[in-house]
């Protein structure tokens, strides 16, 4: 047995959701939304973008809304942001894979550029997912808090996703959305908090990989709901984006902000 069968074993045998005070807690974003507003000008400063796209795909149950904070801060520093208009995430159908799959196609078509794609939870999952399936027209995916590995167990939303989608959604079914811990063929950035009180943080490690070296874990203090407007978080993605198209390098924080970022182990 490898050492990285034998991680991936001990996380199954360890899958579970996040304590129940960290859930409790989550009440915390609106202090992180605070922070984000306060230092909105400074965030504006961080280095610029090349201008190339970035398509950003909500949470389970949460809409282009939730991510505008986000998207206007990238459209400040140069990037084409998207959203992805399709209302809210809430089921999970071939439908929806195949309009998601749709726009990412089209904005590489329109702008002639490959498309990085930035997605929150369940839109993490969707994000890695459309990178397997058209990897040629990705260049590279960031996910933020999301349960990248099958076994549901990881998450206090299990329930109420299965409610919606039953515990095989149509996708599953077809035989796609399997195998979620395996990295698409791009860089992949997993942004996660060891105080996520959705998902717990394990099911959002990513292990590492003999046929993808390009892939890495950011640890940052957050909560789930807040991952998207949180300075770390904002300060990590504008690191992440501006890196030169095919000269992707693991993330090394500037000695000024590295009290961001936590540099616990994760496994």
């Amino acid at each position: 047995m490898t050492a990285t069968t034998a991680s991936r074993d001990a996380l199954e045998i360890e899958a579970r959701p996040p304590h129940r005070l960290l859930a409790l807690a989550e009440g915390r974003a609106v202090f992180e939304l605070a922070a984000f507003i306060a230092t909105r000008p400074i965030l504006g400063m961080l280095s610029k973008g090349d201008g190339h796209p970035v398509l950003v795909l909500p949470g389970f149950m949460a809409s282009d809304s939730s991510t505008k904070p986000m998207r206007r801060l990238l459209d400040d520093l140069g990037y084409a942001s998207y959203g992805w208009d399709l209302g809210r995430n809430v089921r999970v159908d071939l439908q929806r894979v195949h309009e998601m799959e749709a726009l990412l196609l089209r904005i590489h078509q329109e702008s002639g550029r490959k498309v990085s794609i930035v997605g929150w939870s369940l839109g993490g999952v969707f994000a890695r997912e459309l990178a397997k399936l058209q990897p040629q027209a990705v260049r590279q995916v960031i996910s933020l808090g999301s349960p990248i590995h099958d076994d549901r167990r990881h998450t206090n939303a299990s329930r109420l996703f299965e409610y919606f989608n039953g515990k095989e959604p149509e996708p599953v079914k077809k035989g796609h959305f399997t195998g979620l811990e395996k990295a698409p063929p791009v860089p992949t950035t997993s942004i996660l908090t060891k105080t996520d009180g959705i998902v717990h943080w394990r099911g959002s490690v990513q292990h590492p990989q003999a046929d993808n070296t390009q892939t890495e874990n950011i640890e940052v203090l957050a909560s789930h709901v807040g991952l998207g407007v949180n300075p770390s978080v904002m300060v990590a993605l504008a690191d992440r984006l501006k890196q030169p198209e095919g000269a992707w390098k693991p993330f090394a924080p500037r000695l000024s902000q590295r009290w961001m970022f936590p540099k616990s182990r994760l496994h």
